[in-house]
């Protein structure tokens, strides 16, 4: 760094950073005085080393094919590895499915010399996860100069959170007598949670629930829900089906189901997961929201470590973002349905988690989902698997559709939309708009059934 000009910290930031960096003297303006400028040019390095954005530079995902029982024990084992801060997308849990990696690229040596030493062989998904991220941001960026320009929405495209809270106020202008935006609370980080109401009048109607993006990184799910949220308002009145629905049902949308999370992904750390409240004890930060639900609540498939991607919190509900959709649910009392939107892997999955044991409507749910899977399929071709969360990916307590299902939500479904691993929480944004058009035929088709088959 050189120095030009005087710098100067406001007086609250000096004592904080006096707080943080004791060694590092932060004395006012005096001239002469080289000592005291190396401290305060340490400082302002240390600032901005702590807004900085992650960067993934040499970050490699690989991928490890999984043929025995011992494979998965050591890649188990690699998981627990805290040194080579690790970051798994896909887990360890079945010779049927693959495990994702993310290593970093100061472990890239490590883990490779782990996996070659037990005769474990791998291919790489991502060569350099920064340049992925980089065009992403590129693309971002030209998109948001062309909507300024155009003053128009662009439904294949990512958003930053205050973009589509803005789009939810023009598509409620929009459609006035059937959309309406409700805040349902406030997040850790106090940014409103707006849920977008689908109805045609009435109180308490039977309704629907859909929810995307409680994992911030996986984007694809809020582009999806986006979409969703556009075209059941714009095919209102002229799609008989739909229209017979919603002047029966009402539908709910949470589009952002963890705005702190998703905000953080935009300006922080694309890859980060959770929430973003603070845990007493504990230097790391965020709950997994999906393992917070009080539905077999600090069972397998969660972790007790608060710097885990699944640590489940301090107790059921201890997350204000999961605490505000329990609390609307039960004041509401008449869903018949509770729809998750999650990436990535293709499958669509009916409870429990927590459990591998098969629920009473195993019969019934498998049937509705393998039916809405074909209506998917038969746009594009793409394959999606059906089954309980815990047999056909894995075992995950406190889980969002585990617990609606207990409390009496028959129709409790969890979506895994695109894709199986090539790009994973990456999706390029040129899939947004293929992805959401082959998920509505499958999420017609579910609520129509649920129209159709009241309880």
């Amino acid at each position: 760094l050189s120095c030009v000009g005087t710098v100067h910290l406001p007086v609250d930031d000096m004592k904080r950073l006096e707080k943080l960096v004791p060694d590092a003297h932060v004395a006012p303006k005096r001239s002469g005085h080289t000592g005291e400028m190396r401290g305060l040019w340490l400082v302002l390095v240390l600032v901005a080393t702590a807004k900085a954005e992650r960067v993934f530079t040499g970050d490699q995902v690989i991928r490890v094919n999984v043929q025995s029982e011992e494979d998965i024990q050591l890649l188990q084992a690699l998981e627990t590895q805290q040194a080579w801060e690790l970051d798994f997308w896909l887990h360890p849990v079945s010779t049927e499915l693959p495990v994702d990696i993310r290593v970093p690229s100061s472990s890239l040596s490590s883990v490779g010399e782990y996996l070659n030493a037990h005769g474990i062989s791998f291919t790489v998904l991502i060569e350099n996860l920064q340049e992925v991220l980089d065009e992403e941001r590129a693309e971002m960026e030209q998109n948001q100069m062309k909507e300024r320009s155009t003053r128009s929405f662009n439904f294949g495209a990512y958003h930053p959170l205050e973009t589509i809270y803005g789009w939810m106020d023009t598509l409620v202008a929009q459609h006035p007598n059937l959309v309406t935006k409700q805040e349902i609370g406030r997040s850790y980080e106090n940014r409103p949670m707006y849920v977008l109401k689908f109805s045609t009048g009435g109180h308490k109607r039977p309704a629907i629930w859909i929810d995307t993006g409680i994992h911030s990184r996986e984007w694809v799910s809020q582009a999806t829900g986006v979409w969703t949220a556009n075209k059941i308002a714009t095919d209102y009145g002229t799609d008989a089906s739909l229209t017979s629905l919603l002047n029966s049902m009402d539908v709910y949308m949470l589009i952002l189901a963890n705005p702190d999370g998703y905000a953080y992904t935009h300006t922080n750390n694309r890859m980060w997961r959770k929430t973003r409240s603070k845990i007493s004890g504990s230097r790391c930060r965020g709950v997994d929201p999906n393992r917070n639900w009080d539905a077999g609540f600090g069972g397998p498939g969660s972790s007790k470590n608060p710097c885990s991607d699944s640590y489940h919190g301090p107790s059921a509900n201890s997350e204000i973002e999961v605490k505000n959709v329990v609390n609307l649910i039960r004041g509401h009392g008449n869903f018949k349905s509770f729809i998750s939107v999650h990436s990535y892997s293709q499958l669509l999955m009916y409870p429990h988690g927590y459990s591998c044991r098969s629920v009473r409507d195993q019969p019934e749910l498998d049937s509705v989902g393998r039916a809405a899977v074909q209506k998917l399929t038969s746009l594009y071709g793409t394959r999606y698997k059906v089954g309980s969360i815990c047999k056909i990916i894995y075992q995950a307590s406190g889980g969002s559709i585990d617990w609606t299902y207990d409390i009496g939500i028959k129709y409790s479904f969890a979506f895994e939309l695109r894709d199986t691993g090539r790009y994973g929480f990456i999706l390029p944004a040129n899939q947004i708009i293929p992805t959401a058009s082959e998920t509505w035929l499958a999420l017609k088709h579910l609520m129509e059934y649920v129209r159709d088959h009241p309880y």
